[in-house]
């Protein structure tokens, strides 16, 4: 067991809350992630709108994720000394345009000084129908939306000193939120891809005790790809031709990949955190 996963398990045990992409309790949801400097970006990738919008985006998918609507975001903001109030203004309107795409209201939060750029922020949101990463059964097919693999090219691009296209996923996070909600009728269980597709398999593997019998190849490059936040979901073969249907209807593209068995997986990548 990893760090990550240890740590988690320390409170896992005594809470029936934590296991999905949000804790559910009653009809909202709540979520929060991090986005830290020289962890999770450093300055020079992006402009400080790009890296504020990329924070919330990245917040706002575990609410798309559990079929939710995004309706409050609280920021957590450590502000370095060299950020002048033109950098802080560049900032806010990142935060604001996400917020405004999604129809979110900022309603707080803090403000501390810092030696680098930290972001923290909390989503919640309201949901009658959840999608929860528990709901697997056997022969379910596995299929994820989008392209995977090109947020990890990028990352690799920025760590050698390259620079992000103006269309680059990296930057421009595309949320399915469309598809979700005209299909949570159709799906089993659900998650975002945050942590790579091999690592978010062993997730729901973990919480329905089945494994995966895959029917498409998957790249190791491909399957550690992270911070995709596109979806991985799950359905009886029997809503195929009608989750398909729909994924057209959306412009989603939908791939097929795997089933589930009364196997063990095993996760080929190492953990994004640690």
């Amino acid at each position: 067991m990893n760090k990550e996963d240890y740590f988690i398990s320390c409170f896992s045990k005594k809470t029936r809350h934590i296991g999905d992409d949000g804790a559910l309790i009653g009809d909202y949801v709540y979520s929060k992630d991090a986005f830290f400097e020289n962890v999770h970006f450093k300055r020079e990738w992006m402009s400080f709108k790009d890296l504020a919008y990329r924070s919330m985006m990245v917040n706002i998918s575990d609410a798309i994720a559990m079929n939710a609507k995004p309706l409050y975001a609280l920021l957590a903001v450590a502000i370095p000394k060299d950020m002048n109030k033109l950098d802080m203004k560049e900032l806010s309107e990142g935060f604001i345009a996400a917020a405004q795409k999604y129809g979110i209201d900022i309603i707080g939060g803090d403000t501390i000084a810092n030696t680098k750029l930290d972001i923290s922020v909390t989503i919640i949101s309201k949901t009658k129908n959840p999608l929860l990463r528990k709901g697997i059964k056997t022969n379910h097919l596995l299929a994820y939306t989008g392209k995977l693999g090109d947020s990890k090219k990028e990352l690799q691009r920025l760590l050698r000193g390259g620079t992000l296209h103006s269309k680059s996923k990296f930057r421009n996070i595309v949320l399915r939120d469309k598809f979700i909600f005209i299909c949570k009728r159709y799906l089993s269980a659900g998650m975002d891809i945050s942590d790579g597709i091999f690592s978010d398999l062993g997730k729901l593997s973990s919480v329905n005790s089945l494994g995966y019998k895959f029917l498409k190849n998957i790249s190791k490059d491909i399957g550690c790809s992270g911070e995709e936040y596109e979806l991985l979901v799950s359905f009886d073969a029997r809503q195929k031709k009608a989750l398909l249907r729909r994924a057209a209807q959306t412009r989603t593209p939908l791939t097929i990949f795997a089933k589930a068995t009364r196997a063990k997986y095993k996760n080929r990548c190492k953990s994004h955190h640690f």
